[in-house]
């Protein structure tokens, strides 16, 4: 089997084998874009063939960049496209395409690649964790007033549902341009957050509201009139969905959920990928009234330079850990002493006896602060070796913001 990075001439067999391998034929191009593949970069596509040339499996990149605590953005391949022919599975495609990818990475100088899993048992293996998760609200539009916010407001920091801007509402045709800058600004500063390329709003490569699909936009401006938050929607039969809330804060995103709740003619609110500890349900009159469903896992996370990475990161508290960590598919093993002084680390190879003992992909799943280590010792995934191991690696690996991820790919 050869394993190869595609052409500009391979495109077409690698998107036919990529749907192929999952049962379905391409869609049909349409005016204004909106293929997925489209926003494939085909030097980051990787083609399997067999030794007679039959195209068997894919694999992709996207070049991405991600927002780690503390707002630090790092590039990030988005691991895509990833299928094996049903004719040629469990005969070692998808290890041998993985490891190749991985290998690439690595010569490319990254410290870590992430993924959205078609199915959660596969990628772990390959040393991926669930690093973000997200939910589904729906909220009864009977049961649907807001309380008024208990909380004092300062100049500083102003009441959740004091809010001095305006709601605009507008065709998604009107304003790709106000919901790029409006979401790359959001992305810079939380945790867990991927870029969106420009090439992806230029080729209305994805979901909505990066599709062609119809839908409206309700657009949130400050007081000076910049806008600054939107919520992308459409309404079917007695229900409105909204696809993606981007807000710059707490009282922007009250606002725009406002504007949904109070729209005419539906009878429940459908709020998509809401982050998990959401305050929206306590903001509700009736806590009852928001019910959550369809709660996953999105962005997987693989390190593949321990150090480098958790160097990269922020982090909001002092202490010392020294983790041993077991890298099963490429055959890796390395003990590290993380140092945390100031909001930076320092990580190195030490000799020292081990406070946690954990797989790289435990450790991609603790990266981003959104799954404490000592969950993970709970489950039995994780080894303390002694009874404060864990509670000092909660402390150590929290965020300043619990991370989330909206962007699919």
């Amino acid at each position: 089997m050869e394993i190869r990075p595609t052409t500009d001439e391979d495109l077409d067999v690698f998107v036919d084998t990529v749907h192929a391998a999952f049962g379905r034929f391409p869609e049909t191009p349409v005016d204004g874009g909106g293929l997925w593949w489209s926003a494939l970069e085909t030097d980051r596509c990787l083609l399997a063939r067999t030794a007679d040339g039959r195209p068997v499996g894919t694999a992709a990149t996207h070049s991405f960049e991600l927002t780690l605590p503390g707002e630090t953005l790092v590039p990030a391949p988005g691991v895509t496209a990833v299928g094996v022919l049903p004719s040629h599975r469990r005969q070692g495609v998808l290890s041998a395409m993985m490891r190749h990818q991985l290998a690439e990475l690595r010569a490319g100088g990254e410290v870590l690649s992430v993924l959205l899993a078609s199915e959660a048992p596969i990628y772990g293996r390959f040393g991926y964790g669930p690093a973000t998760y997200t939910q589904r609200l729906t909220v009864q539009r009977h049961r649907a007033a807001l309380a008024p916010s208990r909380a004092r407001a300062t100049a500083d920091a102003p009441a959740p549902d004091q809010d001095n801007g305006s709601v605009e509402v507008l065709r998604r045709s009107e304003c790709g341009d106000i919901l790029e800058e409006v979401y790359d600004r959001y992305r810079r500063a939380q945790p867990g957050a991927l870029s969106r390329p420009h090439r992806w709003w230029a080729l209305r490569a994805g979901q909505p509201p990066i599709s062609p699909a119809p839908r409206y936009v309700a657009v949130h401006r400050d007081a000076d009139g910049v806008p600054d938050g939107y919520a992308s929607y459409s309404i079917d039969a007695d229900t409105l969905t909204v696809d993606e809330t981007i807000a710059a804060d707490d009282a922007v995103f009250t606002a725009l959920a406002r504007f949904a709740l109070a729209h005419d003619l539906v009878s429940k609110v459908v709020f998509n990928q809401v982050p998990p500890q959401h305050p929206l349900s306590w903001q509700l009159a009736d806590f009852r009234a928001g019910e959550v469903s369809g709660v996953m896992d999105w962005l997987w996370v693989r390190l593949l330079d321990v150090p480098r990475a958790l160097t990269a990161r922020g982090w909001f508290a002092d202490g010392d850990i020294v983790l041993d960590v077991e890298d099963p598919f490429l055959d890796e093993h390395g003990r590290y002493l993380l140092t945390v002084r100031d909001g930076k680390a320092d990580c190195v190879v030490t000799d020292r006896e081990p406070d946690l003992s954990l797989d790289v992909r435990d450790l991609g799943s603790v990266y981003l602060g959104g799954t404490a280590p000592s969950t993970l010792v709970r489950a039995g995934h994780i080894r303390a070796h002694h009874p404060d191991a864990a509670p000092l690696a909660d402390t150590l690996f929290r965020a300043d913001r619990s991370p989330h991820c909206l962007h699919w790919f």
